[in-house]
């Protein structure tokens, strides 16, 4: 059964939402690449399927961190994620951020991850 990016989004973003690893194994092409937020000024690049479903279980995963989803806005097989990360109660502990996010053979292929920072 093919999904929609939509139908992939959702799940995609119900991995983070309900701290469910699994539900990225089947999403993620072995062509994957994730363009990171950290470290500034210009983020690591993370290569090939395994490690970019590493590094996303990891981020659904880890202890006292959680993911708002603010909003999904999807055009043919790219996606728009809006979202809030937070590590902690309060605003301070919390950045906003983006994902723009490219379907292929429906699974994820690239997303480029980009976070709102503060003007000098």
């Amino acid at each position: 059964m093919e999904r929609t990016t939509a139908e992939l989004m959702e799940r995609f973003n119900a991995a983070f939402l309900q701290h469910d690893p699994t539900l990225l194994d089947d999403l993620i092409a072995e062509d994957c690449v994730i363009e990171n937020t950290v470290p500034a000024p210009d983020g690591a690049r993370i290569e090939g399927r395994a490690a970019c479903l590493a590094w996303w279980q990891q981020i659904a995963t880890a202890p006292g961190m959680w993911f708002d989803v603010e909003a999904v806005e999807v055009f043919g097989d790219r996606a728009i994620l809006r979202w809030r990360f937070h590590w902690g109660e309060g605003p301070d502990n919390s950045v906003r951020g983006v994902n723009l996010m490219r379907v292929q053979g429906c699974l994820i292929v690239e997303a480029q991850g980009y976070v709102k920072g503060a003007g000098q």
